[in-house]
């Protein structure tokens, strides 16, 4: 009888299963200058692989076909690591809906079909929370996706994530591709986005706080009501989790990875403040969105082929706002 999904979920979590990637691999990192990218390539090159295949955007267009097919047809990877997509925050998502699904709908579509075309070994696709139904229970499970309608603020950029992962699945069914895909909650750290405009709501944070300590504020107005609570993962742990997957996983059947833990934004607003040295009042303005109520992880299934994420948040704020601070103190230096 053939082995079921669940059966090979099962064995791919003993021991025996893991099938480590050689460190002579060509391993090609799509999107290596993201941040999930580039915490992937430190990952891997402070595990000795040293064969990466990192094309820029300007070299490689991912959205384009014929671009990507020779590539791939030409450069021959033996593991991908698809962490390419347009990403942003409420504001990006809500006002550019077209972009945020077509962009991604391509990239993910040309770089998974040209990888089964070219003998890639295995290839692991980056999901995001987003894909789960706003109402889903709490803790969520993987077996929430699709029961019920997504959060509005980032339907475009959840459907194409959806569409993604299932693409991945259905290379595997019906070619028996080596696809796996891992479902992140809410991420952070350096390399991060910290656009006013464009970036999620931790980076959007860091620099707000930032800002108003420079400038001298007396107040810091942020959007919503502070009640929606939210889980954070630092990026090096999910790039460490990205890896062990490559090795330890291999089913169709997508995996989530957070901590298992959250807080709401007002206590997220509030730890940001004594990292950055803000001290003033903090306002919410209840007339803007505060998108989905509460995204809690249930991360029992990663847990059980024995990865948990080892980086607390305090910690990992405080390394993501040195970094932001060298950018900025970097940025400074060239413009004088």
């Amino acid at each position: 009888m053939a082995e079921t999904e669940v059966d090979r979920t099962k064995s791919i979590a003993e021991p025996e299963g893991r099938r480590e990637m050689p460190l002579a691999a060509r391993v090609y990192v799509a999107g290596h200058r993201g941040l999930v990218g580039s915490a992937i390539v430190r990952r891997l090159r402070r595990s000795g692989y040293n064969n990466l295949l990192l094309p820029s955007s300007g070299e490689l267009d991912l959205r384009e076909q014929r671009a990507v097919k020779d590539f791939f047809a030409r450069q021959r990877p033996d593991y991908v690591f698809l962490a390419a997509a347009r990403v942003g925050g409420i504001l990006a998502n809500s006002t550019q809906p077209a972009e945020f699904l077509y962009d991604n709908l391509a990239i993910q579509t040309n770089v998974i079909d040209a990888a089964w075309r070219n003998g890639v070994v295995k290839l692991l696709f980056l999901g995001s929370s987003c894909i789960y139904p706003k109402f889903a229970p709490q803790p969520i499970r993987e077996e929430s996706l699709l029961t019920g309608s997504l959060e509005p603020t980032n339907e475009a950029y959840a459907i194409a994530k959806i569409a993604g992962m299932k693409l991945a699945q259905a290379y595997r069914t019906q070619y028996g591709f080596p696809t796996i895909s891992l479902m992140p909650t809410n991420l952070y750290g350096p390399g991060d986005n910290f656009h006013p405009e464009k970036s999620h709501v931790l980076p959007a944070l860091v620099r707000r706080f930032h800002e108003a300590v420079v400038s001298g504020a007396r107040e810091v107005v942020l959007w919503g009501t502070g009640t929606p609570r939210r889980e954070f993962l630092h990026v090096d742990d999910l790039a460490d989790a990205a890896c062990f997957a490559m090795e330890r996983y291999d089913a169709g059947e997508p995996v989530n990875v957070g901590t298992g833990e959250d807080l709401t934004i007002a206590e997220l607003a509030e730890m940001v403040a004594r990292t950055v040295g803000y001290r003033n009042e903090i306002r919410f303005d209840a007339t803007k969105p505060d998108g989905t109520l509460r995204k809690l992880l249930d991360v029992s299934r990663l847990a059980a082929m024995g990865w948990r994420a080892r980086i607390g948040l305090a910690d990992g704020l405080e390394s993501t706002y040195a970094w932001y601070r060298e950018q900025m103190a970097s940025t400074a230096t060239e413009k004088a």
